[in-house]
């Protein structure tokens, strides 16, 4: 039996195939802009904030 070719199947293969790497990708990106060393001072200055008395 052939496969018939739907709109959910081409939806599923698209999904599976470009945009799963790419959200895979961009949460990588953030991980490590994170625990960049050169981001750690701005970050924990901003830890700070809610503790200042000002």
């Amino acid at each position: 039996m052939k496969a018939i070719l739907t709109l959910d199947n081409l939806a599923s293969g698209l999904v599976t195939t470009i945009w799963t790497p790419a959200f895979i990708a961009i949460f990588l990106a953030i991980i490590a802009y994170a625990f960049w060393p050169r981001n750690k001072a701005a970050f924990d200055e901003a830890a700070q904030l809610p503790l200042r008395e000002e």
